[in-house]
Formats: C-alpha cells, sequence, structure tokens
C-alpha cells in the first residue's frame, strides 16, 4: 500500500505555505514508515492529479478560507474542498483532474482514499515567508489529523 501525503503551497504567500510547514513537520515523526511519501508541491489541477498518480491513496495538505475560525483544521473527503490549490479558476478543479486521469488509464487512488487536510487561513496572498500566529499555530493540529487519519483501520497498510 503507497500512501502520498502532499503539502501544497507556496512558500512566500504567508499562509498559503501551511500545507508545506505540515509536512516538514511530519517528515521526522514518519521518518522510516514503508509506502509513505511526503511531499511538496505548489500546484493544482493537473498537476495535483499526476502527483497521485502510482499511489493507492493520498493525504492533501493545504490552506482553506471557508469564514471559519482563523487555525481552524478542516478534514474532509471531499474532493470538492474549496482549498487554494484543489480548486482552481486556471485550472481543473480536482475532481475533474482526477476524472481526466482515470478516463487516460492512470493508476490514480479511489476518490474515497483521497483525504483533504485543509487549515483556515487568514492572508494567502501577501509575500511572506511568515505565516499568521493562528495558522503557525496551527501546525501540530494538522500533524495529529494526518497521524489520526493513518490510525484508522481503513488507511492501515
Amino acid at each position: 500500500m503507497r500512501t502520498l501525503i502532499l503539502g501544497l503551497g507556496n512558500p512566500i504567500l504567508r499562509d498559503d505555505a501551511i500545507g508545506l510547514h505540515v509536512v516538514r513537520a511530519l517528515r521526522p515523526v514518519l521518518a522510516g514508515r514503508d509506502g509513505i511519501d511526503l511531499e511538496e508541491d505548489s500546484h493544482g489541477g493537473l498537476r495535483l492529479m499526476e502527483r497521485m498518480i502510482g499511489y493507492d491513496r493520498a493525504i492533501i495538505l493545504d490552506a482553506i478560507i471557508t469564514g471559519a475560525e482563523p487555525g481552524t483544521v478542516h478534514v474532509m473527503a471531499s474532493l470538492d474542498a474549496p482549498t487554494q490549490h484543489c480548486a482552481s479558476t486556471h485550472d481543473v478543479n480536482l475532481p475533474t483532474a482526477l476524472a481526466v486521469g482515470r478516463q487516460a488509464g492512470a493508476p490514480l487512488p479511489a476518490d474515497g482514499d483521497i483525504l483533504i487536510v485543509g487549515v483556515e487561513a487568514v492572508d494567502v496572498m501577501s509575500f511572506d515567508e511568515v505565516m499568521s500566529p493562528e495558522v503557525a499555530r496551527a501546525v501540530p493540529h494538522a500533524v495529529e489529523a494526518v497521524m489520526h487519519a493513518l490510525r484508522e483501520e481503513r488507511w492501515r497498510s
């Protein structure tokens, strides 16, 4: 069983970088775990789908803005999650990208084997390498959300 844990974001756009910070915090926690790859990317749409080829399951970490309290960790099985990189006005959204990939015969995780962990952001537009304090404090909570998902029976290898 191969699992991709993919942190999404732009490292110079303040809270948009949350997915990258969570993956970096997970690296020492998951070091040596067979079948789990921790990766970082800044793209959504078709490129996001391409990153999942060959994996049985995926956990995607990204910034989200829903109006909830900043730093709130959202765990969503829905691929229609309105995170910064899973839904895009400049590319296809994640469900469409997965449909295209599957139609082309790409070996992708089933929809039920893709989990989205979104952290409620404050500012995803300002150039800054420092996240908002509320978002930075959410990193350990997002790490725990990933670890909880990995402990679930259906996610065990």
